[in-house]
């Protein structure tokens, strides 16, 4: 697959990897959708990419709550026709050691990290299904790969996620073709 004339929706887009992955992609050809929290990050990468000659479009999205994500894939699909690509990236990682014992982080890192990157395939799985295709991309960060003492509430939760939409996603494939 190549991405010139794909349109990808991606999550924390507004700064960091997000961002980068949006400016990146906008700058091969693909057609990007912005979400995150804030609306300045999202108008300046918007206009950054189309100052660029890409083309992009965003909304506000919290990737807590179901509807937002439900929002940013009627984004895609209203601007650009159709969402090939959703890219899962936006996360946190709190620092403190575990016997901090700092369990709002812990809820807010499972909100964002593992049920963020649920509601995002549960609202791009409807538009796939009904394309016949679709690619699903979860980003996680090294900090997910090896736990330090200040990171333990990091808990890994999208790495432990990682596997099972790949092989969803074999599955998924073979009910199209």
């Amino acid at each position: 697959m190549t991405i010139h004339d794909k349109v990808v929706a991606i999550t924390g887009a507004g700064r960091g990897i997000g961002r980068a992955t949006a400016l990146h992609l906008a700058s091969r050809g693909a057609y990007v959708v912005l979400g995150a929290r804030s609306e300045p990050e999202l108008s300046a990468a918007a206009d950054e990419i189309e100052r660029s000659g890409g083309k992009a479009a965003f909304r506000v999205t919290d990737v807590t709550k179901r509807s937002d994500l439900e929002s940013l894939m009627s984004r895609a699909c209203d601007r650009f026709g159709r969402l090939d690509v959703i890219v899962n990236n936006a996360g946190i990682g709190p620092i403190s050691r575990f016997d901090a014992l700092h369990v709002e982080d812990w809820d807010a890192m499972i909100d964002v990290n593992l049920r963020g990157t649920l509601y995002g395939i549960a609202a791009a799985l409807p538009v796939f299904t009904r394309q016949g295709q679709g690619h699903v991309v979860n980003v996680l960060s090294t900090a997910g790969l090896k736990i330090v003492p200040t990171m333990g509430s990091m808990l890994r939760p999208k790495t432990r996620f990682a596997p099972p939409p790949k092989r969803c996603a074999k599955k998924q494939t073979r009910t199209y073709g």
